[in-house]
């Protein structure tokens, strides 16, 4: 599993994000489809102030390793097996993946995101929410359209006793640790979150890794996943 990220929805593109000096010079992006089949063609736009070159790339992408791209933007029909093909091609490579297609559904959604990988669905953003959608990438961001991020929530609806056991992670945490923890869902950072709550970002981080402790997680991406009812509950 990759490392774990904080979500990002297309509600939040104003969120503050720390850039560092050589990414603010233009990212490189490797365009992972087949050929003919990239559906932005004007993206990215000239003078877009994020993205400084796409590289179409297409199946098996035997370029991929050697492009030296900041990131990768995955353009499928069926989002898991499309993945795991990229995942091959990657190898040790280390940039974030995005994940764009016209699939919905609950099962796809988790299992790309799962893996640290930022979902679009298609129709449900634009292509300057992709460019924020890289960007966020870079940053340790998982970036999700609004209909991904419902997909994830309708989850713990579709999960037998989705419900109880949203219920029983609840119980475990403090009222304070319940809301940082339905801000962290929302896509906001540790600082966002203290400047809702009115806390210092070190309480809140220190909240974090309480919610991790009691949650049995590694991270931001499983707790959300956890909260959400998209993973089986706590081990007893």
């Amino acid at each position: 599993m990759r490392s774990p990220r904080r979500v990002l929805t297309p509600q939040h593109v104003g969120t503050t994000v720390s850039v560092s000096p050589a990414r603010s010079r233009g990212l490189t992006v490797a365009l992972a489809c087949a050929e003919g089949e990239w559906p932005h063609t004007d993206w990215p736009a000239p003078g877009d102030p994020h993205i400084a070159r796409a590289m179409p790339m297409a199946p098996p992408y035997r370029g991929l390793r050697a492009s030296g791209a900041d990131a990768v933007v995955l353009r499928c029909a069926d989002p898991p097996d499309a993945f795991a093909e990229l995942l091959k091609a990657m190898g040790g490579m280390s940039a974030p993946v995005i994940v764009m297609t016209p699939r919905r559904d609950t099962a796809s959604v988790v299992e790309v995101f799962r893996g640290g990988t930022g979902y679009l669905i298609e129709g449900d953003y634009c292509p300057c929410m992709l460019s924020s959608a890289v960007l966020a990438a870079t940053v340790g961001h998982t970036y999700l359209s609004p209909l991904a991020c419902a997909a994830l929530r309708d989850a713990v609806q579709q999960m037998p006793d989705g419900g109880e056991a949203v219920e029983r992670l609840r119980s475990l945490l403090s009222r304070r640790e319940r809301q940082i923890m339905e801000l962290l869902c929302t896509g906001l950072g540790a600082q966002e979150i203290g400047l809702r709550l009115r806390l210092s970002e070190k309480t809140v981080r220190n909240n974090l890794s309480n919610i991790y402790a009691k949650l049995d997680v590694r991270g931001g991406t499983e707790a959300v996943l956890r909260w959400l009812g998209a993973t089986p509950s706590v081990r007893a």
